[in-house]
């Protein structure tokens, strides 16, 4: 992406560092936070993308600073204040539980005037999700952004990926105006579960149909087929991509990713085309240990036979 360029693609919300729990009094500390992992694999599959969001003048946020770079992201979009930087502590792996540390947080100051001229123009995709939304005031902030972006023409991806944040019950109202405004859905059987407990899969897509009837809605449930939802009544379902299996940490990410750059790089092909690519981006993810992010290369080696 050369200086004057503008990304085609701009993930908005949180990048955070996740520490990890190593065993005993031992932890390891890794870049990551959906929107900033989406963002990263956009990058690493070829189109110009950015992650908007803030960090904090520390070490955790000169590390995702430097990852930013790394993954060629545009840094422009990054913004850095004098508040800590928003941390995950994962203090136990299996089963998985975390807790968040972001009072007074890095992420809550994101100030979308600091953003580039003209960027809203000249995206054509803005894709939200994670625990932003769930903040506040950075939720308030990015529900303007995304009305902004709407009221331009661009288009808006949408991945809830619950967490215990999500509770709080100011959410709803979030969640709720995010779906009713998405041109692309993507909910895992397990944000199913959280966000219309008790419910049965058919209830909960009616429930989101009423919200939104076009946007094509995407359900994955782990190893098992995936379903695509293109209109009301209209779906069908696609299977997962065979691959020795690492870990499935930010799998959704790299299917988010891989769906929004095949948007943008065949506009003109069908959401199950898109889908496709997703879902072999998610493979890679799977068949490498941490939120990896996966390139053209990596999809040619194990899918161009």
């Amino acid at each position: 992406m050369t200086k004057q360029e503008l990304p085609l693609l701009v993930c908005a919300g949180e990048a955070l560092t996740d520490l990890v729990t190593a065993g005993g009094h031992y932890w390891e500390a890794h870049a990551g936070g959906a929107a900033w992992n989406v963002a990263r694999a956009c990058a690493r599959l070829g189109v110009p993308s950015a992650f908007a969001g803030a960090v904090g003048h520390d070490n955790f946020g000169d590390d995702i600073t430097a990852q930013t770079q790394i993954s060629g992201l545009d840094t422009r979009f990054l913004q850095h204040n004098d508040h800590p930087t928003l941390l995950a502590v994962v203090y136990s792996a299996d089963p998985p539980a975390y807790r968040f540390l972001g009072e007074n947080s890095a992420d809550l100051y994101f100030d979308p005037a600091q953003l580039p001229y003209g960027w809203m123009q000249a995206a054509q995709w803005l894709h939200v999700g994670g625990i932003s939304l769930a903040r506040w005031p950075l939720a308030d902030t990015l529900l303007d952004v995304i009305a902004q972006f709407k009221a331009r023409g661009g288009r808006l991806s949408f991945d809830p990926n619950a967490r215990n944040v999500h509770s709080d019950p100011r959410y709803r109202a979030v969640f709720e105006a995010v779906i009713a405004q998405a041109d692309l859905l993507k909910f895992s059987d397990e944000d199913l579960s959280f966000f219309f407990p008790g419910q049965s899969e058919a209830q909960a897509l009616a429930y989101l149909r009423s919200l939104n009837t076009a946007a094509p809605l995407v359900i994955t449930r782990g190893a098992q087929d995936v379903t695509l939802s293109v209109a009301e009544g209209q779906s069908v379902n696609l299977p997962t991509v065979p691959v020795q299996v690492v870990d499935t940490v930010g799998a959704g990410d790299a299917l988010c990713a891989g769906m929004l750059v095949s948007a943008v790089q065949s506009p003109d092909a069908t959401w199950q085309a898109h889908l496709q690519l997703g879902l072999q981006a998610a493979a890679v993810a799977c068949a490498h240990a941490g939120a990896y992010a996966p390139s053209p290369e990596d999809l040619q080696q194990l899918y161009g036979q």
